[in-house]
């Protein structure tokens, strides 16, 4: 049995990686999918101040409280600032880190700095979300009513980072290659033995997307 800890990605929340959690579960293993402060079901706390460091926070704490060790980390997209920062925290627990699409920052980088725009106001509202990037409309619709604001401050804390995640025994990046998005991450990786890099063929909401190709990477990771 492997414990997988897993991090959604910004406007999400734990409902994003049903289908993912219900393949691993099914298989014995033990998935815990924290929702971040400020989003999904917890989004009535958006008006409280909520940060990077409180989204580092969500997930220590759901390992600590849990009393988990020998996790494998798995983040998603935005989910890579918080990944990286709880391995600063908490390495010690951590087997196995995979980045899924996900965003590896640099020491004192925030997500407002790679994307190159500072957000405004309490909130940042959720982007459009495209007719391209899922199977059906109904799915696309299901996911625009689920998805909720980011609280800013997520945004433009900026992380320190020691490389911490580096010294995790086993590192995995997982590339959604049907669309442009983190090639540019994934590139070096390749390169690198102490990685191992995978490709989907799909667009960037892997969970949703491709749940049974995704499960199955996660099992060797």
């Amino acid at each position: 049995m492997t414990t997988y800890v897993i991090v959604h990605g910004a406007w999400a929340g734990a409902w994003g990686w049903d289908k993912v959690a219900e393949l691993l579960r099914s298989h014995g293993h033990r998935v815990h999918v924290p929702t971040l402060s400020g989003l999904g079901e917890r989004a009535h706390l958006a008006n409280l101040p909520i940060t990077l460091t409180t989204h580092i926070e969500d997930v220590v704490n759901e390992m600590v409280w849990h009393e988990l060790s020998d996790v494998v980390l798995v983040a998603h997209s935005y989910g890579g600032f918080v990944a990286t920062g709880v391995a600063e925290r908490a390495a010690g627990r951590i087997a196995s880190i995979v980045y899924l699409d996900a965003f590896i920052p640099q020491d004192g980088q925030s997500f407002a700095d790679i994307m190159g725009e500072m957000p405004e106001g309490p909130v940042v509202a959720v982007p459009e979300i495209g007719n391209n990037e899922y199977p059906t409309e109904a799915e696309r619709q299901r996911v625009a009513a689920l998805a909720t604001p980011q609280p800013t401050g997520t945004f433009t804390e900026r992380l320190k980072v020691s490389g911490a995640y580096l010294r995790i025994a086993r590192k995995t990046f997982i590339l959604a290659t049907g669309w442009d998005g983190f090639g540019g991450v994934a590139a070096p990786l390749r390169e690198d033995p102490a990685w191992s890099v995978h490709e989907l063929p799909c667009g960037h909401d892997v969970p949703l997307l491709l749940p049974v190709e995704l499960a199955g990477l996660l099992e060797k990771a």
